[in-house]
């Protein structure tokens, strides 16, 4: 079965942009207008993140994202086929504060958001700094759709790292230089091991592996803002977050995350990925020392 997705899909990969565009448009309205696809999860997020803001004005957040979704895996398809000077020619950024740390001899990580699209991003960033990139990835339930992602993610040397099996996956990475990219707005397990502060005006659950291991390790953190300057073309502006996360006091460097995090929303809210249920955990008094937030936690 894999074989026979990836033989359909690459051949999808080798049309023009502009038709798979038109693919993408077709898609937007089957999937916004015909099946709803969320809708419900999306407005909540929506609602709940920008309370400030009218009916009419959430609604046209909501079309741009499921715009930027659809377009974000139409994309991703193009990425099996597409060359690295054609790449690179969609993308522009700011990556000089890799070339600073590695010539410091310094490895790095990235805290990442989920921003469209992420896996240009992967690519993109994993050909033009001098580290090699090293992708944690949650592998899908799906055994094709795993194998796809694989396969595009890891096109051109990067090598990836499953996150359930991240402790043994790192180890002989340990003594070199690497970059290592983390998704950190990924919603734990569960409330009661996670930090706790306020995201986008509500209380949320953070998982603590990426605060925790750069500060095992002492290494820097950079973290990105992601822009979009037209369909199709991206810019990432990298910029560093910590440089000795173990000097800082616990929930700083996820506290300082979070403030950027937002801060790159509030810029293009249409980028970030609503349709996905972030904020399921709901906060309990129990958690109160799980709580890291400057601002005081909620009374219940």
């Amino acid at each position: 079965m894999y074989y026979i997705v990836f033989g359909f899909l690459y051949l999808l990969s080798l049309l023009p942009f502009f038709i798979l565009y038109g693919i993408a448009d077709i898609f937007f309205v089957l999937i916004y207008f015909v099946a709803g696809y969320r809708k419900e999860v999306v407005m909540g997020n929506l609602r709940n993140s920008f309370p400030e803001k009218t009916e009419k004005e959430l609604k046209s957040i909501a079309r741009r994202f499921y715009r930027n979704f659809i377009d974000n895996w139409i994309e991703t398809v193009k990425l099996l086929s597409i060359s690295k000077r054609a790449l690179n020619k969609r993308v522009s950024s700011n990556l000089d504060v890799f070339h600073q740390l590695h010539a410091g001899g310094k490895s790095v990580q990235v805290n990442l958001g989920h921003f469209f699209n992420w896996e240009i991003m992967t690519l993109y960033t994993g050909i033009n700094q001098p580290y090699t990139f090293l992708t944690v990835y949650l592998p899908q339930s799906s055994r094709v759709a795993d194998r796809l992602l694989m396969y595009i993610r890891g096109r051109w040397g990067n090598p990836l790292l499953p996150a359930t099996q991240m402790a043994k996956a790192i180890i002989p990475w340990r003594k070199k230089q690497y970059l290592l990219a983390l998704g950190a707005d990924q919603s734990p397990p569960g409330g009661t091991d996670a930090y706790w502060l306020y995201f986008m005006q509500q209380p949320a659950a953070f998982v603590k592996g990426p605060e925790k291991f750069a500060r095992i390790q002492k290494i820097p953190v950079v973290m990105m803002t992601t822009t979009k300057p037209k369909r199709g073309y991206y810019h990432f502006d990298y910029f560093l977050l910590a440089e000795d996360p173990a000097a800082l006091p616990d929930g700083e460097l996820i506290r300082r995350y979070v403030q950027h995090l937002s801060a790159n929303i509030q810029r293009q809210p249409e980028l970030y990925l609503w349709s996905h249920r972030r904020w399921k955990h709901k906060w309990k008094p129990e958690y109160r020392e799980q709580w890291v937030d400057t601002k005081m936690a909620p009374a219940e």
